[in-house]
């Protein structure tokens, strides 16, 4: 890990990751198998780890088989999550003109006057 210029936190977290894994199995991790590493990621969805967490998983084990073990098929059975996004905020029209109702000066009246549910006076 440290030949691929990983830090020391990233080192750790990769350990931390691969012991969780072995804890899960119950026995050495090199030996899983695609259903093995299939329930893992079904038991890390369920308890409920985030998807930045569980991304890290993915990486540290994606690490551990391809760089340690050698065995490159693996990736193919490990399935990063995306991250839910959030809804911009969007204003009602009563919450746009009391926005503009609030802002003074010269550009605001005409903002104001435009912005009218009634349109221009």
């Amino acid at each position: 890990m440290r030949i691929r210029g990983m830090g020391e936190k990233a080192q750790q977290a990769h350990i931390r990751a691969i012991k969780d894994f072995a804890a899960f199995l119950k026995r050495p991790p090199d030996a899983a198998t695609p259903e093995e590493l299939h329930a893992y990621q079904l038991y890390m969805t369920d308890t409920g780890i985030t998807p930045t967490t569980f991304n890290a998983c993915i990486v540290a084990l994606r690490f551990f088989f391809g760089m340690t073990c050698g065995r490159e098929d693996m990736k193919r059975y490990m399935q990063f999550r995306s991250q839910p996004r959030k809804l911009p905020v969007v204003f009602s029209v009563e919450e746009v003109s009391d926005l503009l109702m609030a802002a003074p000066g010269r550009v605001s009246n005409t903002a104001r006057r435009s912005a009218s549910p009634t349109g221009p006076a």
